[in-house]
Formats: structure tokens, sequence, C-alpha cells
């Protein structure tokens, strides 16, 4: 269970940086939503072992978050 709350914490924060990069215009916000979207992915993967009904929406919602993250990848 440490893997997971460190992982969620970790896509917390890579997620809140990415969205400030896109704010701001960033020229480096590209490159910033595909970590974010390797971290939201590992943060879903772990997540997805626990049977804890918090864990599942944490997983699922870090599923969706990947998935905007790599459909911005491409637009």
């Amino acid at each position: 269970m440490a893997r997971c709350i460190r992982l969620d914490m970790e896509c917390a924060a890579t997620c809140y940086a990415t969205a400030q990069l896109m704010s701001l215009g960033s020229s480096y916000a590209i490159q910033v939503c595909s970590v974010c979207a390797d971290v939201c992915e590992a943060c879903a993967a772990e997540c997805g072992k626990h049977s804890n009904e918090h864990c599942q929406e944490c997983a699922e919602i870090c599923k969706q978050c990947a998935d905007a993250c790599r459909k911005m990848l491409v637009s």
C-alpha cells in the first residue's frame, strides 16, 4: 500500500505541474504531459491491485488522465 500512496502523491504533483505549464503556454508542456501520462498509468496499475473502493476509483481516474494526456500528445 505504501507504493500506492507514494504514486498517488507523485501523480497529483505531476498533474498539477502539467496543468500549470499548459496554462502558461510553456514550450515544455507537451514533454511534461508525456511524463504525466506515464506516471498516471503507473499509478492506475498500482491502485488497481487493491480492492479498496477508493483505490479502484483512483485507478479509474488515473487511467482517464493518462488517456487525456496521450490524446494531447497526438493533437
